[in-house]
C-alpha cells in the first residue's frame, strides 16, 4: 500500500495491511506532529507534495527495500494539508520473517523517504510565524 492522502491515517488499516502469516515480525513507524522544534513551540504543520511524483518514488523505494530485505508485505502513508500535534503525518509498516530485518527495512525506508520524496513540510510556529522545512530534515 503506497498512498498520499489529505485525511488522517488509519493507523489500524496500515498495520493490518502488512499482517500476514509468513511475517513474524511487523514494525510500525509513525511520524507525528511535536510541539517543540528547536526550542520554538508548533502550532500545526503543513505538508505539500507533488503528488504523483512522490507516488513514484515510493514506489520506487519500495521496489529497493524488497531487494535488500525479506519484505513479505509493506505500507507507506504520508499525509498532505494541515497536520495537528500528535497527528500521524506519515506511517511506514514492514513485515518479513524475522523481527530485525522488519526494523531495518522500515528505518531506511523512513530515512530515504525524507532525502529523496517531492514532500515538503512547513512549520506554523506560536509566534504567529511560519517557516518551509528543507526535506531531509
Amino acid at each position: 500500500m503506497i498512498q498520499i492522502t489529505d485525511q488522517p491515517i488509519d493507523l489500524t488499516e496500515v498495520l493490518d495491511s502488512v499482517r500476514s502469516p509468513a511475517a513474524g515480525g511487523v514494525v510500525l513507524f509513525v511520524g507525528t506532529t511535536r510541539e517543540m522544534t528547536d526550542g520554538r513551540r508548533t502550532l500545526w504543520l503543513q505538508y505539500e507534495a507533488y503528488t504523483e511524483m512522490a507516488a513514484k518514488e515510493l514506489a520506487q523505494l519500495e521496489a529497493q527495500a524488497r531487494e535488500k530485505w525479506p519484505i513479505v508485505e509493506v505500507a507507506i502513508v504520508h499525509r498532505v494539508g494541515g497536520v495537528e500535534l500528535a497527528e500521524a503525518s506519515v506511517a511506514i509498516a514492514v513485515s518479513t520473517p524475522h523481527r530485525h530485518d522488519a526494523f531495518l527495512a522500515a528505518q531506511w525506508l523512513i530515512d530515504a523517504l525524507k532525502k529523496v520524496v517531492p514532500i515538503w513540510k512547513k512549520e506554523h510556529w506560536a509566534d504567529g510565524s511560519s517557516q518551509w522545512v528543507h526535506p531531509g530534515t
